[in-house]
C-alpha cells in the first residue's frame, strides 16, 4: 500500500470506503479511508464478498482496546479477514489460541526470542545481512530492493526457530505466497493451488525438521515445541508442525515490508535519511519509526465472545471486529504529524508488533535485524532515489512491497538498485 506523507486532501465518503478489496491496497492506498472512519464512524460495518459482517474500528484507543481484550474478544474464530468464516487451525496455533492456551505455549517459546539473547546474536545476524547485501551494492548491477529484503527476517530468527541457512531462500516465498497467493509475484497457478503448493513445502520442511529435532534436541524453538507443557501434555505431530508454521509466517511475512517501506520513505522524504546518517544514535528510534510508518500488518481480527459495547455501538456474542492497526498508527490523537517519517520521533507507542497477551514475541528480533540493516546502510549509502515504478503486494492483511526500485548513491560511486 502506498504511504503517503501528507494527511488526506478531501474526506472520503463513507459509501465509498472499502476495507476488504485486497486491489485498494495494491493499487492505491487506504489512509484517507481510515481517516474518515475515526473521524466520523470509528466503528464501521462492512460485509465480505461471501456476506460475512465485519465490524471495522480504526482508532487508536478502540484498536488498543480489542487487541488488549482477550476475555470479550477471542483469536481462536481466526484473525484475518480472508478467513472470516473461520481458521482451520483455530485453537491449535499460538496466534489462534485463546487462555489457557496460549499462555502455554507462548511462555516457553518466548524466551527463545527474549530481548537479551536476540542482543547477544546481534553480530551473527549482522554477518549474515552482510551476506546479504555484500554482492548487490558493491559491484553495481540491479537490485530488486523488495526481493533483497525477503532474506532479512531469516537472518534475524532462522536460526532461532531452527530453520537451516540451505532452506531460507525458499522458504520465505513459499510464505508470502501463503499470505498472499493471487499476488502475481507469488502465485504458481490459481489462488487455491497456490495455497496447496506453499503449504505442502512448508509443512513438508517442518515435518522434516521435526523429525530430525525428535532424534535429536536442539536449543531451538522447533525442540521447544517439542518438550512445552500443553495442558498437561505434549503436542501431537500436527500441533507442533502447525506451530512452526505460524511462527515462520509472523517473522517473514513483516520483516521484510518494515524494510522495504523504510527505504521507499527515505528515497521519498530524503530529509529524513540525512537526519538519521547525521544522527546514528537515531538508529533505535528510527526502527521504532519505520514499524509504525510501515505497520506490516494492516489489521488483525477478532470475535466477540459476549455483548460488548465499542463506542456508541452495541456489538452481538459471535461478532467478527477487524481492528485496523494501520489506522491506528496513524491516529492524529496519538502521533503528532503522523503522515511524516521521522526517524527521532519520541514517544512513539505504535502498535505494529500489537499489544496484550498476542504481542509478537518476535519482536525483539526484529527490532535487532532493522537496526543492523540501518547500521550497515549507513555505512554505504549517502541517498537513495527511486529507479522505476514500485510494484505493492495484493493483500488487504500485509502492507508489502513486492518490487522496490531504488538508485543508491555512494560515497565512492553509484550503484544501481532496481
Amino acid at each position: 500500500m502506498r504511504l503517503t506523507a501528507s494527511p488526506p486532501a478531501a474526506p472520503v465518503p463513507l459509501d465509498k470506503i472499502d476495507l476488504y478489496d485486497p486491489g485498494r491496497y495494491q493499487h492505491g492506498e487506504q489512509h484517507a479511508s481510515w481517516h474518515a472512519l475515526r473521524t466520523t464512524a470509528p466503528v464501521w460495518a462492512q460485509h465480505t464478498p461471501e456476506g460475512d459482517r465485519f465490524w471495522s474500528v480504526t482508532t487508536y484507543r478502540d484498536v488498543s482496546r480489542v487487541l488488549m481484550d482477550d476475555r470479550r474478544f477471542s483469536s481462536a474464530h481466526g484473525t484475518i479477514l480472508a478467513v472470516a468464516r473461520g481458521d482451520s487451525a483455530g485453537g491449535k496455533t499460538i496466534n489462534l489460541m485463546d487462555q489457557p492456551d496460549h499462555a502455554s505455549v507462548r511462555l516457553p517459546t518466548m524466551r527463545t526470542m527474549a530481548t537479551r539473547l536476540v542482543r547477544e546474536r546481534r553480530e551473527r545476524v549482522r554477518g549474515h545481512l552482510r551476506r546479504i547485501l555484500d554482492g548487490h551494492l558493491d559491484h553495481g548491477e540491479p537490485v530488486d530492493f523488495a526481493e533483497l529484503m525477503l532474506q532479512l527476517p531469516m537472518a534475524g530468527v532462522g536460526e532461532i526457530i531452527g530453520i537451516p541457512v540451505r532452506h531460507w531462500s525458499s522458504i520465505v516465498r513459499w510464505a508470502m505466497a501463503g499470505v498472499a497467493p493471487a499476488d502475481p509475484e507469488y502465485a504458481t497457478g490459481s489462488e487455491e493451488d497456490t495455497l496447496r503448493h506453499a503449504h505442502h513445502e512448508l509443512m513438508a520442511l517442518f515435518s522434516d525438521l521435526i523429525g530430525q529435532r525428535r532424534r535429536q534436541r536442539r536449543d531451538d524453538l522447533i525442540s521447544v515445541l517439542l518438550d512445552l507443557d500443553f495442558g498437561g501434555r505434549r503436542m501431537n505431530e500436527h500441533e507442533v508442525l502447525l506451530n512452526c508454521y505460524s511462527f515462520a509466517m509472523g517473522a517473514i511475512t513483516t520483516t521484510p515490508q518494515v524494510a522495504s517501506h523504510m527505504v521507499l520513505a527515505f528515497a521519498d522524504q530524503p530529509q529524513a535519511w540525512r537526519t538519521l546518517r547525521a544522527n546514528p544514535d537515531l538508529i533505535p528510534s528510527a526502527v521504532e519509526e519505520a514499524l509504525r510508518w510501515a505497520s506490516p500488518t494492516n489489521h488483525l481480527m477478532r470475535r466477540t465472545l459476549t455483548e460488548v459495547q465499542i463506542g456508541d455501538v452495541r456489538l452481538d456474542e459471535g461478532e467478527l471486529v477487524c481492528a485496523w492497526v494501520g489506522s491506528a498508527n496513524r491516529d492524529e490523537q496519538v502521533f503528532a504529524d503522523p503522515y511524516a517519517f521521522d526517524p527521532g520521533r519520541t514517544p512513539n507507542p505504535h502498535l505494529a508488533f500489537g499489544v496484550g497477551a498476542h504481542r509478537c514475541i518476535g519482536g525483539p528480533a526484529a527490532q535487532v535485524a532493522l537496526a543492523v540493516l540501518l547500521e550497515e546502510l549507513i555505512a554505504r549509502c549517502d541517498r537513495f532515489e527511486l529507479a522505476g515504478e514500485v510494484t505493492h503486494l495484493y493483500s488487504n492483511f500485509i502492507n508489502g512491497i513486492t518490487h522496490l526500485p531504488v538508485r543508491v548513491r555512494t560515497s565512492d560511486r553509484e550503484v544501481a538498485l532496481p
